[in-house]
């Protein structure tokens, strides 16, 4: 049912892109404009936040 659900800002996504560094990465969608979506990305004693495409997202 996961996979019927649309990403909106606040879901908790993990990428899908085996190209990408970040892939396997969980984070939270922070925006979405288009086809892409602002990712923050939170680890330790770091925060990204990086524009990735819808398509190669998967919500959790």
């Amino acid at each position: 049912m996961a996979d019927s659900l649309p990403i909106l800002p606040g879901s908790t996504v993990v990428v899908c892109d085996a190209t990408s560094i970040y892939n396997g990465y969980q984070g939270f969608v922070q925006r979405i404009s288009g086809r892409s979506a602002a990712v923050l990305f939170e680890g330790g004693n770091w925060d990204k936040l990086v524009t990735l495409p819808l398509s190669r997202l998967q919500q959790v």
